[in-house]
């Protein structure tokens, strides 16, 4: 099997008219029955459009690009222009239902991440879909912190950069102190000396990566 499994016709996502990109580990044809986790990734509002390539610029697809191997499925889904994920969530659930019926997936460890655009599109899905996800990692972005009872026990990772001219870190500080006054003790990093782009530091981070596969959706 390719390492890549890409399109600009969106075959297996036809239905839903979009553009995406699928990574598959090294070792995912070696064994039928095994299910892998996947890995969700919201790309930001430069990446919209209909060349899939431009996923490739950022996240967890840009780090699989250059070399680096996951133990994991990786989708992207491309948002389509002159819209914004938090208005396409049909789309990214679509997207997963999608990949579910091609790859084998494990249903207890699918995961969201997403940057700025993306990471608002991260808060929103997840409450919407609370249980259809294992753990999220919103970076930089945001959301309706009064609707947050859903993630009570979510598991998250949240980063934003001190220096974020864009997207405010105000954002998240928000969204982390509802969180904790549902008792959900999620995890926060201000990258310091970052500025909106903090996701490439983040995305690098082997511990990132970790914390996540180790999470795991309760039946």
């Amino acid at each position: 099997m390719e390492k890549w499994d890409q399109t600009d016709q969106a075959v297996q996502l036809k239905p839903l008219g979009i553009n995406y990109r699928v990574y598959v580990p090294n070792g995912y044809e070696h064994d039928a029955d095994q299910a892998w986790p996947l890995v969700v990734f919201l790309q930001g509002a430069r990446q919209r459009g209909n060349n899939s390539g431009l996923l490739e610029e950022h996240g967890p697809l840009k780090e699989a690009a250059g070399g680096k191997e996951f133990p994991f499925l990786l989708l992207a889904p491309q948002c389509p222009e002159d819209t914004v994920w938090i208005m396409q969530k049909d789309i990214v659930i679509g997207s997963i239902r999608s990949v579910q019926r091609e790859y084998r997936v494990d249903p207890l460890r699918i995961y969201l991440t997403g940057i700025s655009m993306g990471g608002f599109g991260t808060w929103e899905i997840a409450m919407e879909h609370p249980d259809l996800f294992a753990a999220i990692v919103p970076i930089c972005g945001g959301g309706m912190s009064w609707r947050l009872s859903n993630l009570q026990h979510m598991p998250i990772w949240t980063f934003h950069g001190a220096k974020d001219e864009i997207v405010p870190i105000g954002y998240t500080v928000e969204m982390m102190r509802a969180l904790k006054a549902l008792g959900n003790q999620a995890l926060f990093t201000v990258l310091p000396g970052a500025g909106h782009d903090c996701w490439t530091e983040s995305y690098r981070r082997d511990d990132l990566y970790e914390w996540l596969l180790k999470q795991k959706r309760q039946q």
